[in-house]
């Protein structure tokens, strides 16, 4: 997929193809609105089917739960696939698969039914390793770190329009966003159809697919092997762990602490957004200039600490413009994290395992995710609202030196 200019230009560097590059940030722009458009809703989904109001967080964060367990058991399956079949056949799977979900999870009717919604959506939960995969066969080695700080960029636009949209959609009906995210993935899944290039060469795709590679517990077993990626994904993993709980608990918290409505929280989640862009389009390339991957990923480890103590004291003291100014710094060291973290993983193998790697990542998060809500719901009810903050604080601050131990001379 790459491409070569010219004998007569002054390089001979590797180019990306730009229809792919095209239909592969188009895919994360619309798949950033499609996955965040519901999180300003969900609490007040939920809030229908739950009688004794001090159980809503620990329903809500269930939700998130229940998708990432199938996203472990299905991500590895996935990513196999992938590496056998293409890229392209099983992400149209998968966003088609989203926008079941949503849809399912939109019509409601009973609290078992909203969670069948995020099943489906977790068993076809691909999408993002995929892309990742499709990203990595589409560019070349050396310029993949700066091109994923470009996926993370737009992925952040769409997580500001996603979230705002989602709470003023609101005002019309709590179920209206889950309907229009599917609208907006059935579109994806068109485009897709019709306009994506495949791009992983049938030359370089897995021969045969065995029962290993379907196992998520072998997989994972297998990919924290590896030398070269096991301290690398532990640090991610405690990094995930309290993500997963902030994002699960996020609209709770400000329901509970603030009374904030949909389109306020909606607002709130799209400073993550903001920050992808800012980050990507401003910082993020002065960085790569001074500084390692792994430099990268504790500057955003750093940064989410202080984030998360911000957090913590806006629950503390009842006073949101702490909160305003956590998520502002979180977001910062989230966006800085995210590119310098698949930049690392992506250059650990060939072609031929990017989907197999991704996949075991996406596992490794949504193990993180699966235990993330489960503790952050359960510390938030019995410990009080700022108890997932500080847990982030802990787990973050002990995955710094794991990483740092991990490349002592590159970094």
């Amino acid at each position: 997929m790459f491409k070569f200019r010219s004998p007569n230009e002054q390089t001979t560097e590797p180019t990306v193809d730009k229809k792919a590059l095209i239909f592969g940030l188009m895919s994360v722009f619309l798949c950033g609105i499609g996955f965040t458009i519901i999180a300003p809703v969900v609490p007040f989904l939920v809030q229908p089917y739950i009688s004794n109001p001090g159980d809503q967080a620990i329903v809500v964060t269930l939700l998130t739960s229940v998708y990432a367990v199938c996203v472990f058991f299905a991500a590895p399956g996935l990513g196999a696939l992938s590496d056998r079949y293409g890229r392209r056949p099983v992400l149209l799977v998968c966003l088609l698969g989203s926008a079941i979900g949503y849809v399912v999870f939109g019509l409601g009717g009973a609290l078992w039914i909203l969670f069948v919604g995020r099943i489906i959506d977790g068993i076809t939960g691909g999408t993002i390793s995929t892309i990742f995969a499709y990203f990595a066969d589409i560019i070349p080695r050396e310029q993949r770190t700066k091109y994923f700080g470009w996926v993370s960029a737009v992925v952040g636009v769409g997580t500001v329009i996603g979230p705002t949209l989602g709470g003023l959609l609101a005002k019309f009906g709590y179920s209206v966003p889950l309907y229009f995210g599917a609208i907006i993935t059935l579109l994806n899944v068109v485009y897709g159809f019709f306009y994506m290039p495949e791009s992983l060469d049938k030359n370089n795709r897995l021969k045969k697919i065995t029962f290993t590679r379907l196992n998520p517990f072998t997989q994972l077993a297998n990919i924290l092997a590896m030398k070269n990626l096991n301290r690398l994904l532990v640090s991610a993993f405690l990094l995930w762990i309290p993500n997963g709980s902030l994002q699960a608990v996020f609209s709770q918290f400000t329901i509970d602490t603030f009374s904030w409505k949909p389109a306020l929280i909606g607002l709130m989640f799209s400073i993550m957004g903001i920050q992808d862009i800012i980050s990507q389009g401003l910082i993020m390339p002065k960085l790569l200039l001074k500084l390692s991957d792994a430099r990268i990923a504790i500057l955003g480890m750093a940064a989410e600490i202080i984030g998360y103590s911000l957090i913590a004291a806006s629950a503390l003291f009842s006073f949101y413009p702490l909160l305003i100014a956590g998520m502002f710094i979180f977001g910062f060291g989230d966006s800085i994290f995210g590119p310098s973290f698949n930049g690392m993983l992506s250059k650990s193998v060939d072609s031929s395992e990017q989907g197999r790697i991704q996949g075991g990542s996406q596992s490794i998060q949504a193990l993180a995710r699966m235990i993330g809500p489960i503790i952050g719901g359960q510390i938030y009810v019995s410990l009080g609202h700022a108890a997932p903050a500080f847990m982030g604080m802990i787990l973050i601050a002990a995955a710094i030196p794991v990483l740092y131990k991990r490349t002592p001379v590159t970094i």
